[in-house]
This record gives structure tokens, sequence and C-alpha cells, in this order.
């Protein structure tokens, strides 16, 4: 499908940019940011989906795991590698942004210093999302199993076991997810984007298409 059957598909270039006389035609960019099994892309999906329900359609979800695979399959996990993934997204980010497409990111990130440069490389569009959650939990959740291997020295070089997962200093939003519910999350977020006016103002009650509680794949 073709730029143009595209937008045709979503309903015309007004609706595709979102020409609303509250916000700026402007393109942002969600980095969900978190150690292993904390809740990243629960959340992003979750907030990706609302956005949807909306009808803001002009936003992609980008899952690290994915855009590793697909872009990046020839890196491994030293801290270099990590922060060429890392990189490497936040320029597809950038690009999007520039066209007026939101982003959603959900990857672990774990370095202060490379998150420091994707937020310089973004600007003020970049929102740092800090998904919160106690390593204990984050092992007893285990979604993959990686953490059981990871202390067994079955992998290496895994966040929060023997790689550092180094905290956000200033982060835009938190959400700690062994609190709140994926539906109290979400409305953290929007009304984040809200009040900075990348999205409109909606009435309370958007359809929710996920459970209220915290199903945690990343």
């Amino acid at each position: 499908m073709n730029f143009l059957s595209r937008i045709k598909q979503l309903g015309g270039l007004r609706r595709f940019l979102i020409i609303d006389k509250t916000c700026s035609v402007r393109g942002f960019t969600l980095w969900f940011t978190g150690l292993p099994g904390a809740g990243k892309s629960t959340l992003s999906s979750a907030v990706h989906q609302a956005l949807l329900n909306r009808s803001i359609t002009n936003v992609e979800l980008l899952d690290s795991e994915v855009m590793r695979r697909c872009l990046s399959p020839e890196l491994g996990f030293t801290k270099e590698d990590r922060e060429l993934n890392i990189w490497r997204i936040g320029w597809i980010a950038k690009l999007l942004n520039k066209h007026g497409i939101h982003v959603a990111v959900a990857a672990i990130s774990p370095y202060r210093a490379t998150r420091t440069q994707i937020r310089k490389m973004l600007g003020e569009t970049f929102i740092e999302v800090f998904i919160s959650c106690p390593i204990e939990e984050c092992e007893r959740r285990d979604p993959k199993g990686l953490y059981k291997k990871a202390r067994k020295g079955l992998i290496s070089q895994f966040t929060g076991i023997d790689d550092p997962y180094e905290l956000p200093e200033h982060p835009e939003i938190i959400i700690e997810t062994n609190r709140v519910s994926v539906q109290e999350g979400v409305r953290q977020v929007l009304t984040y984007l809200e009040r900075r006016q990348f999205i409109p103002s909606s009435v309370v009650g958007e359809r929710a298409t996920h459970e209220s509680e915290v199903v945690v794949d990343g």
C-alpha cells in the first residue's frame, strides 16, 4: 500500500495529521523504559490502542525486541550493541515525529547516557515514561523465564542481574506497575499528553480494550 492509499484509508490528510485547533501538528515519542518484565510492552501497547480508540491513527508502536529482530539482527548484547540498537530506534522515531507521526517505544534502554542522547536527538517531543517495578516483582512475573536463566548463568549480560539498569533522573511520567492497573497507567499517559496539548482533551471514559490488572510481557 502506497502513502496516498494509506492516507485515504485513514480518512484523508486532515485526519492523518490530526489537525485540531487546540493542538499543534507535531509528532511525539513516548519512550517506555524499565527493567525486563516491568510492563513496558503491556503499557505501550495499551496506550497505542487507547490513541487509536480516539481516532488518533497517526501513531506507531516500536517494540525494541521486534526492532532488533527486523532491523538489527547482527547485534548482540554488549553495551556497545545495546546502545547502537537504541540509537537506531531513536533515529526512526525522530523521522516519524518529523512527519507528524506519534511513536510509542518499548525498550529497556538501560543506560542513562544513551537515553540522554535520544532526548537531545528528539528534543521537546521526547517523553520519558519510567515503568517502575521492583526487581523482585519482575522476577516473580518473569513472563519469558529469562530471570531464571540469568540466575542459573545460562544467559549473560542480562539487565538487572549482571548488567545494570540506570534509573531515570527526571522522567516526565512514572508508572508503578506493581501498584496501578494498566487502565490507570494509560490514564496517566493520556492526561500528560492532553496537558501538554499533544492530543486533544477527551471526555472521560474511553473504550477500554485491556484488563484492569497488569498483564506483563516486557
